[in-house]
C-alpha cells in the first residue's frame, strides 16, 4: 500500500515516521516545502511539490489546522488520485467540512474518513493516538493498516461527519479538565502547597488525569512550550460552539474555556502550551 502524509507539524511528522517505519509511506507534502523536503531526506521518500506527486497513492492521510487548508488539498487531491484511493483527514475541522469534503472527493469515486485524533504530541510521538473515525465501513478498513501504524484505538464512530462530532465532545471535556486542574494548581501555590508533593499526591487519588500527569510539573515551573498550541485550542473551541449552537445546547464550561483562551491569545500566548491557561489562574 502507497501512503502520502500532508502536514508534518507537531504531530504530522511522528505520525509519517511511524508510517515509513511500517513500510508505508511513499510521499510527504507540507505547506513549507522546506519541512517536507527536510523529512523525505531524513526518511528517503518523495518531496511533494504539488498534487500530482501524490496520483499513485492509494491512500493520503492528511493532519492540517483549518477547514479551508483541509478543502484546498481534497480539491487538489481529487483531480489526481485514481478511483478507489481514500483520503483521511486526522484535521480538527467542522462536521460540515468533512461532509464537503467527502461529497467532493465521492464525485470522483475516491473515499473519504473524518479521522480526528486524541492524545496529544505524545500521543503521536509514541504511535499511542485515539482515532475517531466517520465514513464508509469499507473505506475504514482499506486505511485500518494505515491508523493502526500509530494508533492504539481506532473508533468507528458512523457516518461521515461522526468522527469530527466525536471530536467536539473530546475537546468539552478537555476544555473542563484544562480550566479545573489549572485552578486547582493556582490554588495550591496560593496555599503554599509544595508542587513535588501535590503533585503525585493528586495524581493517586480521583482527581488523577492525564493533563495533571503530563502537563502539572511544567505549568508549575511556568514552562509553557506547545505540546498544543492555546491558539489551536480556541479554533477548536469555536468550531465546537457551532456544533452546539446547531445541536440546541448551552455549554457553560466550553464558554468559559472560550473567553479564557480567547484571552490567552489575546494576550500573546497563542504559541503557548493549552497549559499556559494557568497564568489568568493565577492572575497574570
Amino acid at each position: 500500500m502507497k501512503t502520502g502524509f500532508i502536514g508534518l507539524g507537531a504531530m504530522g511528522a511522528p505520525m509519517a515516521r511511524y508510517l515509513h517505519a511500517r513500510g508505508l509511506l511513499t510521499v510527504v507534502g507540507n505547506r513549507t516545502q522546506s519541512k517536507a523536503d527536510a523529512l523525505a531526506r531524513e526518511l528517503e521518500v518523495r518531496a511533494a511539490r504539488s498534487a500530482d506527486n501524490f496520483a499513485d497513492c492509494d491512500v493520503v492521510a492528511m493532519c492540517v489546522s483549518l477547514d479551508a487548508d483541509v478543502l484546498e488539498n481534497v480539491q487538489a487531491l481529487a483531480q489526481v488520485l485514481k478511483p478507489g484511493a481514500v483520503v483521511v483527514d486526522h484535521s480538527t475541522v467542522s462536521v460540515q467540512t468533512a461532509r464537503r469534503a467527502a461529497a467532493m472527493l465521492h464525485e470522483h469515486g475516491i473515499g473519504f474518513v473524518d479521522a480526528p485524533v486524541s492524545g496529544g504530541v505524545e500521543g503521536a510521538r509514541n504511535g499511542k493516538l485515539s482515532v475517531m473515525a466517520g465514513g464508509e465501513g469499507d473505506a475504514l478498513e482499506k486505511v485500518r493498516p494505515v491508523l493502526e501504524a500509530y494508533a492504539s484505538r481506532i473508533s468507528h464512530m458512523g457516518a461521515t461527519g461522526a468522527g469530527q462530532a466525536t471530536k467536539a465532545v473530546n475537546q468539552v471535556l478537555v476544555a473542563g479538565i484544562n480550566e479545573a486542574v489549572c485552578e486547582g494548581l493556582a490554588l495550591g501555590e496560593k496555599l503554599g502547597l509544595d508542587a513535588e508533593r501535590l503533585l503525585p499526591t493528586l495524581m493517586a487519588g480521583a482527581a488523577g488525569n492525564w493533563f495533571l500527569e503530563k502537563r502539572g510539573g511544567t505549568m508549575m515551573r511556568s514552562e509553557f512550550a506547545p505540546g498544543f498550541k492555546s491558539a489551536h485550542m480556541l479554533k477548536d473551541l469555536r468550531i465546537v460552539r457551532d456544533i452546539a449552537r446547531e445541536a440546541s445546547i448551552q455549554l457553560s464550561t466550553l464558554e468559559l474555556a472560550l473567553a479564557d483562551y480567547g484571552r490567552l491569545v489575546d494576550q500573546g500566548d497563542g504559541d503557548s502550551d493549552t497549559s499556559a491557561l494557568i497564568k489568568l489562574k493565577r492572575g497574570n
